[in-house]
């Protein structure tokens, strides 16, 4: 079983693996450049429904069956998933398996830029899936949130909601909504604060990250809920809570492009 953050030296080791997919979220032209070997390209657009105003819900469960069978995904497959940006789009896709209850899943600590420093073989020829027939099974209620959950629960002092957009949407100086600024009473941790970029792109010392985020007021007790915009950048964050094993976190897809386009909902700005 390999583990939730997965180091490339260790990934190295287990290429052509059975039961294992490597599934590159990279934009395609860093793909068709250089992949782990054996890594099937996902275009990151399909794991959103992009369907306004909140363009990063879930897709449905038929089309993220056809979507999971054409990658030839099975009920025991472990997939280890990696992008180019230090884990936004690879965090979405493992969010996902998650929220439709497959759990076999890994990160690869700092991405492709990780894999390419340490100098590990790569690929050009672009991997195409065996399609297998993967059907959605139940979703796990603790892996998603809805408009209407986090509207009865944002002000329960249990809860923590952690907004992982920039600085300027967090305080309301910029805004992708009708409405600017934030969900009451979240706090802002933005979602490449985790990652050393000296390092490849690699997660921080572990215990750095959980001392700023305690710091914060998003702590192991509580109820924690990732949004961002979209539920892209959030599904990072969602991923470093996994990994620091925060027992209850959750995403809410729909993020501010919901919450900030709904008219029955509060916003608050920063002084």
């Amino acid at each position: 079983m390999l583990p939730l953050l997965l180091e490339p030296a260790d990934l190295a080791k287990h290429l052509g693996d059975d039961k294992l997919l490597i599934i590159d979220l990279s934009k395609p032209t860093i793909y068709v450049q250089a992949h782990v070997p054996g890594a099937i390209h996902l275009d990151f657009r399909r794991l959103q429904t992009g369907a306004q105003p909140a363009p990063g819900m879930l897709p449905d469960d038929d089309t993220l069956g056809d979507l999971f069978s054409e990658l030839g995904l099975t009920a025991d497959t472990h997939i280890v998933a990696y992008d180019d940006e230090g884990g936004g789009w690879a965090g979405r896709l493992l969010w996902t398996l998650d929220a439709i209850g497959h759990k076999h899943y890994s990160y690869l600590n700092g991405g492709i830029h990780a894999w390419l420093a340490e100098g590990h073989p790569t690929s050009s020829e672009s991997t195409e899936p065996t399609p297998s027939d993967y059907e959605v099974g139940e979703h796990d209620p603790l892996t998603e949130v809805s408009l209407d959950y986090l509207l009865a629960h944002y002000q329960d002092p249990a809860v923590a909601i952690w907004d992982s957009r920039s600085e300027e949407e967090f305080s309301g100086v910029r805004a992708f909504a009708q409405k600017a600024g934030h969900i009451p009473g979240a706090i802002h941790y933005e979602w490449t604060e985790p990652m050393d970029k000296q390092n490849n792109l690699r997660l921080r010392p572990l215990d750095e990250i959980r001392t700023e985020l305690e710091a914060r007021g998003i702590t192991a007790d509580k109820e924690v809920i990732c949004h961002c915009q979209t539920h892209h950048r959030s599904s990072f964050s969602w991923l470093v809570g996994k990994i620091l094993g925060y027992p209850t976190l959750r995403g809410y897809a729909g993020s501010w492009a919901e919450w900030g386009n709904h008219p029955d909902t509060p916003a608050e700005k920063s002084e």
